[in-house]
């Protein structure tokens, strides 16, 4: 059984608490996408419903292999370790981000310093 998870914005300490958190449970697996996309293609042989795997290796993401449930064990275990992070430069939202409009008390002489 397996999960694919994406781990954008996840940082190293955080990635190492939820390994921790699934010690003995599961095995998570990251590393460079054509590494990945390698080591299932040599096994396909042997297990061909690992193609099933192949289009889902996009981005930044890893996989939690589990002989248990999934949802009891590992799923509860990621989102126990799920944190909210604020925003950092050229990050992507994962959700709408509204904003409505409202005099800020800046006025135009003030805000050159946002023009590139």
């Amino acid at each position: 059984k397996c999960f694919i998870v994406g781990a954008d914005n996840v940082g190293s300490t955080q990635m190492q608490q939820i390994q921790i958190s699934l010690r003995g449970h599961s095995i998570v697996l990251m590393g460079k996408n054509t590494m990945m996309r390698k080591a299932i293609k040599d096994h396909l042989e042997a297990n061909p419903a690992l193609e099933q795997l192949l289009p889902h290796i996009k981005g930044n993401v890893g996989f939690v292999f589990t002989r248990g449930d999934l949802v009891e064990v590992v799923r509860d275990k990621l989102l126990e370790n799920k944190v909210r992070a604020p925003a950092r430069p050229g990050a992507i939202a994962p959700l709408e981000v509204i904003i409505p409009a409202h005099n800020t008390g800046l006025g135009p002489e003030k805000t050159s310093f946002f023009q590139a």
